[in-house]
């Protein structure tokens, strides 16, 4: 069952031209190779993908389609939930509005949009939203990431609240009830209010949506097979921070226009000063860093993309159940990874980021 057939939705228009292609070499590129799980044994890349939940698994080496996997029903065709790694997506427009100057990454939130003014998001900066630099508290609760996860599922989703919840039943609401607890800009805290409140920030200036925004900016742009969609509040307005569904197909051609520079063809589709800044562009005090399950490495974060700090100048949009979007270009690499693991401290963490590098090193070799 998909989110649309859950709560309300709004589609990304893939755009009225034909899709690009997707040039594949016959399989058995992968076969062979030894992965890392996650008690340090060697898999097969079929073990892997079972210890992993894996629902779909594509691999573009140097824009050819070298391994296109779907499991537990899934086809090409079928949107997959991309969870949090939405949020890169946003940060990806948000830095091509802050490009071409109709963003100020150093101005207040408030002065974009006037009722956040007072909340923590409001008095925080473009760029601290950015770089989930905002500490707050909502409603007066001592803050809770794993608690606000499931309030802020409750305000999308009316089957998700409990009996007598009198919480706030739109995004907006819930922003509103936002407080800091502290000053902007010196703590990573991975919020998804941050998301929410810069979303907001560009449907204010561009005076659209955020599908249609996506779809204007990108998707209709590069390719794509499919209309992809964002899940809606109450009111209308898009979960920017989490509710976006895409194929395997069309998020592997995002990857690879992102990897080329921004660029598909002779056509530039984002500036190339936005897409290879991801990792490098990160301004004094960024990247802020956070632990690396399964590698003595650690992630940095910069305009809502992950970054692992391997000698390839890779990143990542990142999602709960393993949802990845990975991108390496020294390694001529694009990896879509769409999951459903289960998340539980009695469920061992799968090294998905490993088995990718592995991937790479055995395709440049």
């Amino acid at each position: 069952m998909s989110g649309r057939e859950l709560v309300p939705s709004r589609g990304v228009w893939r755009g009225s031209g034909a899709a690009s292609a997707l040039p594949a070499t016959p399989p058995g590129a992968l076969d062979g190779l030894a992965f890392t799980g996650p008690h340090g044994q060697s898999l097969t890349l079929p073990e892997l993908l079972a210890q992993a939940e894996t629902d779909a698994l594509l691999v573009l080496h140097r824009g050819t389609l070298v391994h296109e996997q779907y499991l537990h029903g899934y086809e090409p065709h079928i949107p997959h939930f991309n969870a949090s790694a939405a949020k890169s997506y946003l940060g990806l427009l948000a830095a091509v509005l802050a490009h071409e100057g109709q963003l100020d990454r150093g101005a207040r939130v408030a002065a974009y949009v006037p009722e956040l003014a007072g909340t923590a998001f409001g008095d925080a900066q473009v760029d601290h939203l950015l770089h989930m630099g905002t500490r707050m508290s909502y409603a007066g609760r001592p803050y809770d990431k794993a608690l606000e996860a499931q309030r802020y599922f409750a305000v999308l989703a009316p089957q998700l609240r409990p009996y007598g919840y009198t919480g706030p039943t739109t995004i907006r609401e819930h922003l509103a009830t936002a407080r800091a607890t502290g000053e902007p800009g010196l703590e990573f805290r991975y919020e998804n209010g941050n998301v929410e409140a810069l979303a907001e920030v560009l449907r204010r200036i561009t005076g659209t949506t955020t599908s249609a925004l996506l779809s204007a900016m990108v998707w209709s742009r590069i390719g794509a097979e499919e209309d992809a969609y964002y899940v809606l509040d109450a009111d209308g307005t898009e979960a920017a921070c989490g509710g976006f569904s895409a194929t395997a197909r069309d998020l592997a051609r995002l990857g690879e226009m992102i990897r080329c520079g921004g660029a598909i063809g002779d056509r530039q589709i984002v500036p190339e000063a936005v897409a290879s800044t991801i990792v490098s562009g990160a301004p004094h005090g960024y990247p802020r860093r956070a632990p690396f399950p399964g590698s003595p490495a650690t992630l940095s974060y910069h305009d809502l993309w992950w970054i692992p700090n391997d000698p390839y100048g890779s990143f990542m949009a990142s999602g709960i159940h393993g949802q990845c979007l990975f991108i390496s270009p020294a390694l001529d690499l694009v990896i879509v990874h769409y999951g459903s693991q289960v998340v539980s401290p009695a469920v061992p963490h799968v090294p998905l980021v490993r088995a990718f590098l592995t991937i790479g090193a055995h395709l440049r070799g």
